[in-house]
């Protein structure tokens, strides 16, 4: 009797167990994606069991400037439980998708961002804040229809390599949607409820990228009208800059109004982390934050950084399970 009492317990305080994975798999929402991979599958109910629960640590790393990653182990003694990379630049994807394949093998967790050049405008972070006709995407024989479908296409043959090595991702394309600085947004909701769509429709129905988590990312500014429906998305988030290491409540608040618990939710770009202690004190427990890379990282105090990477709300690389052994036992296809 004093064991199954003991049992419930720990269930019921949150920690992944066969019996809490199943009491969650039985009312979670399941991916958008049509028979997804057993990989995606288990990711997704990771985040699902640890929301509102704990916060998963993140960040954003760049092929060039430093190695945040070992900066963060100095200061620290940790790593992070999710590393970011971005298809900025053609010369440097591979790399991206090796750097995603080691991470998922070391235990932690890939999210992939893509800085898209406007099509016809070329690549890199410049050319993503240029201004073009959007409706020209869908126009056969413009150059930015035949720029729109290569680029969907090469980016495409990078995530079916990261498919086919059963590496799941946490995908997040077209980020801060609704900001009116990347070219994606600038058409406004209407255009760019198109554009994302678009692309989940050529990636999942006709490219088979079941391995792809879909990380819907606004600016501090959640707008309903910019939605492309429950059927297209996985994950939702905002981020802000230069607003301190706050919970940041309201835009937290902001995204629960809209889709109350529907969703785990995410802090998917930060200047600074958010206070822990604060975070508990007023109940905004981020599904995970993703610190921005160079001179972002090193502009945070080391003594703070260490104390948000030591904290007990905070998942690091050493705490994330054995994901696929825990939470990949059943099928919810």
């Amino acid at each position: 009797m004093k064991s199954t009492i003991l049992f419930f317990i720990i269930a019921l305080a949150g920690i992944p167990t066969a019996f809490s994975q199943t009491i969650q798999s039985a009312t979670a929402r399941t991916l958008s994606t049509p028979h997804p991979s057993k990989e995606a599958i288990a990711l997704y109910r990771y985040l699902q069991d640890m929301s509102g629960k704990k916060t998963l640590s993140g960040q954003m790393c760049t092929p060039w400037g430093f190695d945040e990653l070992a900066y963060i182990k100095t200061i620290t003694g940790k790593q992070p439980a999710i590393q970011g990379m971005d298809f900025i630049t053609q010369k440097d994807n591979e790399k991206e998708i090796q750097l995603a394949i080691h991470w998922w093998k070391e235990g932690g967790i890939p999210t992939i961002m893509w800085h898209w050049g406007a099509p016809g405008k070329g690549e890199g972070y410049e050319a993503s804040k240029m201004t073009i006709d959007i409706n020209q995407c869908f126009v056969k024989g413009t150059l930015e229809y035949k720029s729109f479908w290569k680029e969907l296409k090469t980016k495409a043959d990078l995530l079916e390599k990261l498919r086919n090595a059963h590496v799941p991702v946490l995908w997040r394309p077209f980020h801060e949607l609704n900001g009116n600085w990347f070219w994606w947004s600038k058409g406004g909701p209407v255009e760019f409820k198109k554009l994302w769509i678009t692309e989940y429709n050529y990636f999942v129905k006709k490219r088979k990228l079941n391995n792809l988590i879909w990380v819907l990312g606004y600016t501090a500014q959640p707008d309903a009208a910019w939605y492309p429906g429950d059927q297209y998305v996985d994950v939702v988030g905002v981020d802000i800059y230069n607003h301190g290491d706050g919970p940041q409540a309201t835009m937290y608040n902001k995204l629960k109004a809209l889709f109350g618990t529907k969703f785990p939710i995410a802090y998917h770009e930060c200047g600074i982390p958010p206070n822990p202690d604060q975070c508990i004190k007023q109940n905004i427990i981020w599904s995970w934050w993703m610190e921005w890379h160079t001179n972002f990282l090193k502009g945070v105090d080391p003594i703070y950084l260490k104390q948000v990477y030591n904290n007990p709300l905070i998942i690091t690389l050493d705490k994330v399970p054995n994901i696929m052994k825990t939470y990949g036992s059943t099928s919810n296809e």
